[in-house]
């Protein structure tokens, strides 16, 4: 039985990792997905794959260079559809090269990470709300991150930034929740996706899964599970929560990581 049988849901930055799995999973327990995307044509490409395979999905333009877009891709699905029904906002983006620490890390780079990680969220969700609050409810689905719970030693303006989303996040369920308007977060831990992988050492990966009591990786599977969760009515009274899908990272003592070294040498 399909889940999301009927459901209109918009899915950002989807043409691939986490964005890509979780669309297709809408798309598979029976949502019509929109795919909302800065390149068009590769959105078309994997929305022609799921309608042969059966499935509804359509694109629309969302680029987080482009400020009017945020809104803008959420009132092109309105307009298709007549509402929005579940939207998962997956957009999230730093630049390595300028988020450092505190002194190393320049005001205007701060501002500008935090903003557009924040606006691109805010926007959407301010669009998406004035339509479920007409159509009698709607699940919003934010991605944040664990780096938005625990502090890090670097990239301090994309863990303020997810905070402000889990925040944000938690406002919102708590302003719409009698309007029948869900909102939670996806806080992911580390997630293999090509990008995530590319920018990692062998070396950082071995140290950090010490951290994994799970052992391993996550895939982004592991998160568009949860978000077919937050999505339907398995989830109906959830709301306001932020879920880490991490493999327990953060959960135990501080001194988890060295105990299995301990074990080792002893």
């Amino acid at each position: 039985m399909s889940l999301l049988k009927g459901k209109i849901a918009m899915v950002t930055s989807s043409t691939r990792g986490i964005g890509l799995a979780c669309a297709e999973k809408l798309a598979q327990e029976g949502a019509k997905v929109y795919f909302a995307v800065r390149r068009l044509d590769a959105g078309k490409e994997i929305c022609e794959r799921l309608k042969e395979q059966g499935y509804e999905a359509d694109v629309c333009f969302f680029d987080a260079s482009k400020p009017e877009s945020f809104s803008g891709s959420v009132k092109e699905v309105i307009e298709k559809e007549g509402r929005i029904d579940i939207l998962v906002n997956n957009f999230g983006s730093t630049d390595v090269q300028k988020d450092f620490d505190l002194l190393h890390t320049k005001s205007e780079d701060f501002m500008g990470i935090v903003e557009q990680n924040l606006v691109s969220v805010y926007d959407t969700c301010q669009a998406a709300v004035a339509s479920m609050v007409e159509n009698n409810g709607g699940s919003i689905i934010n991605i944040a991150s664990v780096g938005g719970k625990y502090p890090d030693m670097y990239r301090i303006a994309y863990g303020v930034a997810k905070s402000s989303i889990i925040f944000l996040s938690q406002n919102i369920a708590t302003q719409y929740a009698k309007a029948g308007v869900r909102c939670n977060c996806i806080l992911p831990g580390f997630i293999a996706t090509d990008a995530a992988l590319g920018n990692m050492s062998k070396e950082f990966l071995d140290t950090f899964l010490k951290t994994v009591p799970l052992d391993r990786v996550g895939k982004p599977e592991d998160i568009a599970n949860a978000c077919l969760y937050l999505a339907s009515d398995m989830s109906s009274y959830v709301t306001g929560e932020a879920i880490p899908v991490a493999g327990g990272f953060g959960m135990p003592s501080p001194m988890y990581s060295h105990y299995g070294d301990m074990k080792t040498k002893g």
